[in-house]
């Protein structure tokens, strides 16, 4: 196996230290290692493992992984928080999400994409919020973000299927994408019986 550069592990350990300990995006701090080590902006002979995918790709994987992320960590505090429709979605979503994140993090490693590690300022807000809610608030916020997240996802992994270059990449959003379609029709059946009581 090569070594990595010096360059690389400090990047790598700045990240891993930013992640843990700031209010950082992490996200963006894993879009912004991918570009560093894009051998087609990057002097390679430095680096001993540059991204082996384009950026677009690179920003795909990124973007699916902590979305993944955020799904099954909210999927656990609706098992914990939700009544018994949302608690069997949320059951789902950890189990569905957990394997496709695993999936995906294999193909990461495989093609050197620095990950997100924790949830995007964003999520971590909505999660925050969630947190806060209980009983049939806390069913209505989390389906109406899952609903909503879902037609996102479903819009994201359609265009990947599509414009993504790297094969094995293309294969994971092919994958995946009718799963995620699944989950957004039945967490629509989910929202609209919960707007008919």
């Amino acid at each position: 196996m090569k070594k990595l550069s010096i360059a690389f592990i400090a990047a790598v350990t700045a990240f891993t230290f930013q992640a843990c300990h700031s209010n950082k995006d992490s996200k963006a701090t894993a879009d912004s290692l991918n570009k560093a080590a894009d051998p087609s902006k990057t002097d390679t002979s430095k680096m001993a493992m540059p991204v082996t995918v384009e950026q677009d790709d690179a920003k795909f994987a990124v973007k699916a992984a902590a979305g993944g992320m955020a799904e099954v960590m909210l999927g656990k505090l609706a098992q914990d928080k939700g009544s018994t429709p949302v608690k069997d979605f949320a059951g789902m979503m950890v189990k569905d999400h957990s394997q496709a994140n695993d999936e995906l993090m294999t193909l990461a490693k495989s093609k050197n994409i620095a990950l997100p590690t924790v949830l995007d300022k964003d999520m971590q807000k909505n999660f925050d919020d969630l947190d806060k809610k209980a009983g049939p608030d806390f069913d209505k916020a989390y389906v109406k973000l899952m609903v909503d997240d879902h037609k996102e996802d479903v819009k994201e992994f359609d265009k990947a299927t599509q414009k993504l270059k790297d094969p094995d990449l293309k294969a994971f959003a092919v994958k995946t994408l009718p799963v995620l379609k699944m989950h957004l029709a039945s967490i629509s059946k989910i929202d609209s019986t919960m707007k008919k009581k």
